[in-house]
């Protein structure tokens, strides 16, 4: 993703955007809730100054010199948040700050590193083609049901040497942690509600997964699992608690934000024609019409919130106090024009591309090489057999609900 930016010293224009309850404080908060088209939202407030606070102890950047120095400063901006999401540890390695989280990432960057994703290539491709073979013929499809859900997760269950069978028990974790309005709908506006599904489901992966180490341990495998039992850092094997956090962070990351790409980029494609028709003619483009959807659409829009552990002054003079969580806008920052020349056009010859769609710093997602290649392979194999398609007619409103930026039951008929 990338950043906007604020002239250094700007400490004037960045006091007007402390006051609460400002038109700018609203601005920022509904881009924070209303997904559907927030480029513009992110290029007024860049120009505005790219900081908010809309109340104490709660602030948000869409500049990129300021988000670059949020995550960057892992010595000021902690990622020890708590977040709320059924855990009742921390997510290992995401809220782990250095140098611990060295440990964690010298252990798990090798199982996700490009050699390891070359090797699951054909795979991948496997099973991007098994759910293709399976609408295909009928000339329509739910793309987020039928392809977006379910084709991350089975490669997930691939990775942890579990069978396709429990593809239906993992995506009913996944939407009790991240779309809980699937379980109980009234958790949509009733918070006590939603945490009840978060906590229930929560509960459930950490059984589900302790089962599992607990088989492992009496039978290894390849799995990713009897890795971690078996893996040592700095002469320490990791503790069961340590191997659940990475579990319950693996589930959440693994299912759902190669899920949210998919729909924001097939959405993309399917109003878009001509860049449609650029990948069909071209597939050698496809690396790089990935980068570009990933910085144009930033699904993950906004990074988990860092806590200021001392009073800081941002790069344009805005004190920041300690104690304040302050929320990174990835979306804003991937449309900064300081950053990138034509910001606002999506350009698959963009011939450098410093998105922070993976966010940045050392919490820089470590799935990004799985990512990218589950993005490549669907691009590819999905035009070599449906170059043409378009939003079903009767469901060209679409809809964006809060939280990660995905397309809620996108349909998309062919030839």
């Amino acid at each position: 993703m990338s950043y906007g930016t604020t002239e250094p010293g700007a400490t004037a224009n960045a006091t007007v955007h402390h006051v609460e309850d400002t038109a700018d404080s609203q601005l920022g908060m509904q881009t924070l809730l209303d997904l559907a088209n927030p480029q513009p939202r992110y290029r007024t407030l860049i120009e505005q100054g790219g900081f908010l606070q809309p109340m104490p102890e709660f602030a948000l950047t869409f500049a990129a010199p300021l988000t670059e120095f949020v995550l960057r400063n892992h010595q000021v901006f902690s990622s020890r948040v708590e977040m709320h999401l059924g855990n009742v540890r921390p997510l290992i390695p995401l809220n782990v700050d250095p140098p611990q989280h060295a440990k964690y990432r010298k252990l798990l960057d090798p199982l996700f590193s490009p050699k390891r994703m070359d090797e699951q290539e054909a795979d991948i491709t496997r099973r991007a083609n098994h759910f293709i073979d399976q609408f295909i013929d009928r000339g329509w499809c739910n793309f987020s049901e039928e392809f977006a859900d379910v084709f991350p997760a089975s490669i997930f269950l691939g990775l942890m040497g579990l069978p396709e069978a429990e593809l239906k028990t993992f995506m009913h974790m996944r939407d009790g942690i991240l779309h809980p309005e699937k379980i109980d709908p009234a958790s949509t506006t009733d918070f006590e509600r939603r945490a009840a599904v978060l906590n229930a489901t929560g509960a459930e992966i950490y059984d589900y997964f302790g089962a599992l180490i607990d088989e492992r341990q009496k039978q290894p495998t390849n799995d990713i699992v009897s890795r971690f039992l078996a893996a040592e850092v700095n002469g320490e094997r990791l503790s069961r608690e340590e191997i659940l956090d990475i579990m319950f962070l693996f589930m959440i990351a693994g299912l759902d934000t190669v899920s949210d790409s998919l729909t924001c980029f097939y959405a993309f494609l399917a109003t878009h024609p001509d860049h449609r028709r650029t990948i069909v003619d071209d597939p050698a483009v496809i690396p790089a019409a990935v980068e570009e959807l990933l910085r144009w659409e930033s699904p993950v829009p906004s990074g988990p919130p860092r806590v200021a552990t001392r009073d800081v002054t941002l790069p344009n003079g805005v004190e920041v106090a300690a104690g304040t969580a302050v929320i990174p806008s990835y979306g804003a920052a991937n449309v900064d024009p300081t950053v990138f020349p034509d910001a606002f056009e999506v350009r698959f010859d963009r011939a450098v591309n410093p998105h922070i769609a993976f966010g940045g710093g050392v919490h820089r997602c470590l799935g990004s090489h799985l990512a990218r290649r589950e993005l490549r392979v669907t691009l590819r194999e999905w035009h070599k057999r449906i170059p043409n398609y378009w939003l079903t007619p009767g469901h060209e409103q679409l809809e964006f609900p809060p939280g990660l930026r995905h397309v809620k039951d996108l349909m998309l008929s062919w030839a």
